[in-house]
């Protein structure tokens, strides 16, 4: 890590030629990760890193570039180098730096880190044996265990005093992953919930045994499914890792990369129905040890509460401090994030959901005579310009006079942000989230996608069976 004194030199640097903004971001990361194949250790590891990010804007203009050699001569190169972008006069002069304040959202009892190798490797095991326990049918289990402890510094800069945050990040997620196969081929099912608490998660508050009995039957489920039926259908999603739809379909829409630059179908959106009027929409960097949570983001901004859409009108964006600057009235709102130093930051989705509604999720199902259930998805696309989407699930069930019945694999649905949105007319009482990691401009971050049970009127669904009736 660097001194103050060291950073207030950078600083000055980095602003020489007019620059109205400087930011230092320094990072030293300690991952750990253990992976068992079928019960055997495959690998450990425990590789750590260390490097600096350094930015400068000046008004719309933004350079970026990075160092893993933290030297005083290094440091001082990079903020050459980069504020020869810039040809005008020294706007502001660093005089100190003072000690930036914020709430913290985790809170860890006992450090991964400080838990005996042979205890997680034996946690492991169990999920392995529960899982291939299950059925004769499944030939390959991957069970893994991963965490990873952020030291940060941050110096911000627009001003004469400059602020100074420190912050420890730690985040750690468990992988359970189940093959079957059959005369018809293999199935995959997959598992991973994560946390920024500690051990505890894993043993005292998550059902481990339950899930990883799950993950072996569902993918023997899937071994006998039918073809899914194609055609325009009314489609129930499940709670929890359903809300990926949205995180995908209308989160990214949502943020101000885009917004900002009107590359988003609702980039002028704000005041405006973008969705059912039962559908109301947040992004909560500050709930408690959750996955996506953060105490600041990578601009130094405290993570809050931000409401995107109220009752079916878009009433707020994701904004960095770079992406407000185009935006009149608007100022940054905790959701910068990157991956690590070597990504410049933007803003970005951490526990993002559509709000729990008042509908009883079973009779959301009893109201539906015929359609399709849509319990987990895989992969999917989405194109933030257009808002158009393809997302395929990875477990799927048809819905025959308010049942759900029997399971269906190749399900795929395909439509717009907007369309999804507007087609939502039932929300149920349960919400829930579900972990996941999202790869864009700054890299890969971990986020929450969630939303409680949902129903869509109707909506395309792709599949390679008949008509459903």
């Amino acid at each position: 890590m660097i001194s103050k004194a060291l950073a207030l030199e950078v600083l000055n640097a980095a602003l020489a030629t007019g620059g109205d903004y400087a930011e230092i971001y320094v990072e030293e990361t300690t991952p750990e990760s253990f992976m068992l194949e079928n019960g055997k250790v495959e690998s450990v590891g425990s590789p750590q890193g260390y490097g600096c990010g350094l930015r400068i804007l000046n008004g719309l203009r933004s350079v970026y570039g990075y160092t893993s050699d933290l030297s005083k001569k290094s440091l001082l190169a990079l903020a050459e180098k980069l504020s020869a972008s810039y040809e005008g006069e020294r706007k502001i002069t660093v005089e100190k730096i003072g000690n930036g304040r914020y709430k913290k959202h985790s809170f860890v009892e006992t450090h991964l880190r400080d838990v005996p190798a042979e205890e997680k490797i034996d946690y492991l095991r169990e999920i392995s044996q529960i899982i291939s326990g299950v059925d004769p049918r499944i030939v390959r289990v991957q069970t893994g265990l991963t965490c990873a402890v952020k030291n940060i510094d941050l110096f911000v800069a627009e001003g004469p005093e400059a602020t100074h945050f420190h912050n420890i990040e730690e985040r750690s997620r468990l992988f359970m992953i189940a093959i079957a196969a059959g005369a018809e081929g293999f199935e995959t099912y997959f598992n991973g919930p994560g946390t920024t608490a500690g051990w505890e998660f894993f043993t005292k508050t998550l059902d481990y045994k339950k899930l990883a009995k799950e993950t072996g039957e569902k993918a023997v489920m899937m071994l006998t499914a039918k073809e899914c039926p194609s055609g325009r259908y009314t489609v129930v999603i499940k709670n929890g890792w359903g809300g990926v739809l949205f995180h995908e379909a209308c989160g990214h829409p949502l943020e101000a990369s885009s917004t900002s630059k009107g590359l988003s179908v609702f980039s002028d959106s704000i005041g405006k129905p973008i969705a059912s009027p039962c559908v109301s929409a947040w992004d909560d960097g500050t709930i408690e040890n959750e996955w996506g949570t953060s105490d600041i983001d990578s601009e130094g901004v405290p993570t809050q509460k931000n409401e995107l859409i109220r009752d079916g009108i878009c009433v707020g964006f994701m904004v960095d401090r770079f992406s407000a600057r185009r935006m009149d009235g608007i100022k940054a709102n905790g959701t910068s994030r990157r991956q690590s130093y070597r990504y410049c930051p933007t803003s970005r989705m951490s526990n993002t959901y559509i709000a729990a509604g008042k509908d009883d999720p079973e009779d959301i199902i009893k109201d539906t005579p015929l359609g399709i259930y849509v319990a987990n998805f895989g992969g999917g696309s989405v194109n933030p310009t257009t808002g158009e989407f393809n997302f395929s699930a990875s477990e799927a069930y048809i819905i025959r006079d308010g049942k759900i019945c029997e399971p269906v694999k190749g399900c795929t649905l395909i439509g717009t942000g907007q369309e999804v949105l507007m087609q939502i007319d039932r929300v149920g009482n349960d919400l829930a989230l579900g972990q996941g990691n999202c790869g864009a401009a700054s890299g890969s971050v971990p986020v929450n996608v969630g939303q409680p049970t949902i129903r869509l009127k109707e909506i395309t669904v792709g599949g390679r069976g008949g008509k459903l009736e």
